[in-house]
């Protein structure tokens, strides 16, 4: 078994770095920058969701707050206050943060549909807070926003410069979940998700590392609405609406939960409907995607990677 354990990982590791150089490629091979760092940063947010119901089994309905507020204050601070790009997306992450906080201080006692609904009354409170302050313009939101220079020095307002940076952060982030979700906590984390009396029985505190896991899902939800606004230019109530957990959600179940490459081709695909369909059918792009969805639950009950891996460890049992 452990020569076969091995050749996975060494597969595993190989199609990483496959994508990793696609990725690295692919302003060079016609790929639009402004599209696939659209995808960087809703792949992150996916992400981020995952950690939380993939790995811990907390279905969060709440997780555009995150994304959105962090989005604003980033808008807010770099449009308006003239921050350095870099200062502006680490308050978003801190703003983030401290939200997911709150958020999972109310929530995290509660388990299945209640901590859906609390996390979604708390982020739908976020969301009128968003549209009645006067510091995000309202309806209109935060247009124009300059991506100035990092660190006063790299020019981000350099497509291809910009979606280097996004990437690096991307991949700094997705090998911190691998990191996080393989290390000893991450254990206890599957773990509260599989059997969570299991885990009070063995003498755990359970609700600390939930309350830990939503507020690092919240920080890395946080960054992606952060670095969206700095790549679009701009934070609307889009990024705060219910329907933007929705999305999220979606992409998970897509590509795959519980996996790690599911929530980024979910992601990917949702992205990529919308950006192909958006212009043809209008507001049916929606209708679409949800028949889709649809489909893929029916016939990839595990997602995606999730059903793939299934065959794989089918075919690995019966050879």
């Amino acid at each position: 078994m452990a020569p076969q354990g091995t050749a996975l990982g060494k597969g595993v590791r190989l199609t990483y770095l496959a994508l990793l150089v696609l990725a690295l490629v692919a302003p060079m091979i016609g790929l639009y920058p402004v599209f696939v760092m659209k995808l960087l940063c809703f792949a992150l947010f996916a992400c981020a969701f995952n950690l939380l119901l993939g790995f811990t089994g907390l279905l969060s309905f709440g997780h555009a707050a995150f994304f959105g507020f962090a989005a604003y204050v980033t808008a807010w601070l770099v449009k308006v206050q003239n921050w350095t790009p870099e200062l502006g997306v680490l308050a978003g992450v801190v703003v983030a943060a401290l939200l997911g906080l709150v958020f999972g201080l109310v929530a995290i006692r509660r388990q299945g549909i209640y901590f859906a609904m609390i996390t979604l009354a708390l982020s739908q409170m976020v969301f009128f807070f968003c549209l009645q302050a006067p510091f995000t313009g309202g309806e209109d939101g935060l247009q124009g926003v300059l991506r100035g220079k990092l660190f006063g020095v790299v020019p981000l307002i350099n497509d291809t410069l910009m979606y280097y940076v996004v990437l690096a952060v991307f991949v700094a982030c997705f090998m911190g979940i691998l990191r996080i979700v393989t290390s000893p906590f991450g254990q206890v984390l599957k773990m509260i998700r599989e059997n969570e009396p299991r885990a009070v029985s063995l003498g755990y505190e359970v609700d600390r590392y939930k309350l830990l896991a939503f507020v690092l899902s919240a920080s890395l939800a946080g960054l992606a609405g952060s670095l969206k606004t700095l790549v679009m230019k701009f934070a609307t109530l889009t990024d705060v609406h219910w329907s933007m957990s929705g999305e999220v959600i979606l992409m998970s179940l897509l590509g795959g939960v519980g996996t790690f490459f599911g929530p980024v081709l979910g992601a990917g695909v949702v992205v990529a409907l919308q950006d192909m369909l958006a212009d043809k059918v209008g507001e049916w792009v929606t209708v679409i995607i949800g028949a889709i969805f649809v489909v893929c639950v029916l016939a990839f009950r595990k997602g995606v990677v999730g059903e793939l891996m299934a065959w794989r460890d089918r075919r690995k049992s019966k050879g």
